[in-house]
């Protein structure tokens, strides 16, 4: 291997209960903090490696109403070292007894194809959040498959950068959707779609694509492997028979082409100096005067009959994918990433051994 594609690994593991799992990811990874507090993939759960990871290195998603963990590059001996100690789970109202784990491993993942690789998504992909879909609803129903496409390729290229692949040639991205109008997920009203999709990459199988991967959407499926693929398997097998892979060089019409340097490597979330921590701490101690009386402050009067409203934040122009926080300011230039992480508060707040113990509904 060069060094410009290195051999990543991945590796998925299928959790064989006694009985069928009706938690969130949210849930199990709140039962690993608690029964196994000092693993190395801990970290991986509870965010401290959340300004490192970018994208996250260790998933869990319930599938088939069965537990699976994705582990990618760094995360694969993590997940593999707490498989082995896996007996039981308790989650406090119900015990799973775990039965066996099925152990999946991959290499050379994350490099371009020679063929067109099809991918299905076994979880709604929420392609859209409140900014792009708010974009999304002006476009045509010809220009809309396009920007999906774009979309997709953004995040693939994003994926690449984040685990150390450096790519050179453009990615290729063919989405095909069930439905042009997305389906509103959840209470944020990202818009979510399901199908399938083809590019000239390729990636770990059950891995999360798009906004709320860590809640399990966006799962993918590589089809080049069908036979080993327990949903809807003879549907699955079917579509592949239909349509043997493509040679990439062959047939372009209708994708959408991204350069990795329209995407360039996000800078991670700056950490405080250490007099900006002395100063923060030192405002902190310090104790009112006890004899100074405090200060009245005179509500001032609006200038016009429209002051007191709310007001909006000012609009940038700039699109979001809050999980890769991918921009795309609709400029020639292409698309710019910012220096935020891309983890929304929302997901921020689940990283806490209190909120994980609580019931989800999404």
């Amino acid at each position: 291997m060069s060094d410009s594609f290195p051999n990543i690994k991945s590796v998925v593991v299928r959790v064989i209960t006694d009985k069928p799992v009706r938690k969130t990811p949210y849930q199990v990874k709140g039962v690993f903090m608690r029964q196994y507090p000092d693993e190395a993939i801990i970290p991986m759960l509870d965010g401290t490696f959340r300004d490192k990871f970018l994208y996250p290195r260790v998933q869990v998603k319930i599938l088939n109403e069965q537990i699976y963990i994705i582990g990618i590059h760094e995360g694969v001996e993590p997940v593999l070292s707490l498989t082995k100690k896996f007996e039981k789970f308790d989650f406090g109202n119900i015990t799973f007894e775990v039965q066996d784990c099925d152990i999946e491993n991959a290499e050379n993942q994350f490099i371009p194809s020679s063929k067109l690789v099809r991918y299905r998504f076994i979880t709604p992909w929420v392609a859209l959040n409140h900014m792009t879909g708010g974009r999304y609803r002006f476009l045509t129903n010809q220009e809309k498959p396009s920007f999906l496409n774009r979309l997709l390729g953004q995040n693939i290229i994003f994926l690449a950068n984040e685990v150390g692949v450096k790519l050179e040639d453009n990615i290729f991205t063919k989405v095909k959707v069930t439905s042009l109008f997305p389906r509103p997920v959840d209470e944020n009203k990202w818009g979510a779609f399901m199908g399938e999709f083809k590019t000239n990459f390729i990636l770990p199988n059950y891995i999360g694509v798009g906004n709320g991967i860590t809640r399990g959407f966006g799962t993918i499926y590589g089809m080049f492997d069908p036979d080993s693929f327990t949903f809807d398997e003879a549907e699955l097998k079917q579509a592949v028979s239909e349509k043997p892979s493509e040679d990439f060089s062959d047939n372009t019409e209708g994708m959408e082409s991204v350069s990795a340097s329209d995407v360039p490597k996000p800078r991670r979330r700056r950490k405080p100096s250490v007099k900006q921590q002395k100063k923060t701490s030192s405002d902190k101690d310090k104790k009112p005067n006890s004899f100074s009386r405090p200060k009245k402050h005179k509500p001032s009067k609006p200038k016009n009959p429209n002051q007191n409203k709310r007001r909006r934040p000012p609009r940038s122009g700039r699109v979001f994918s809050e999980e890769f926080d991918i921009e795309d300011d609709g400029q020639s230039k292409g698309n710019q990433v910012s220096e935020d992480t891309g983890v929304s508060k929302e997901d921020d707040k689940f990283n806490t051994i209190k909120h994980h113990k609580r019931q989800h509904k999404f």
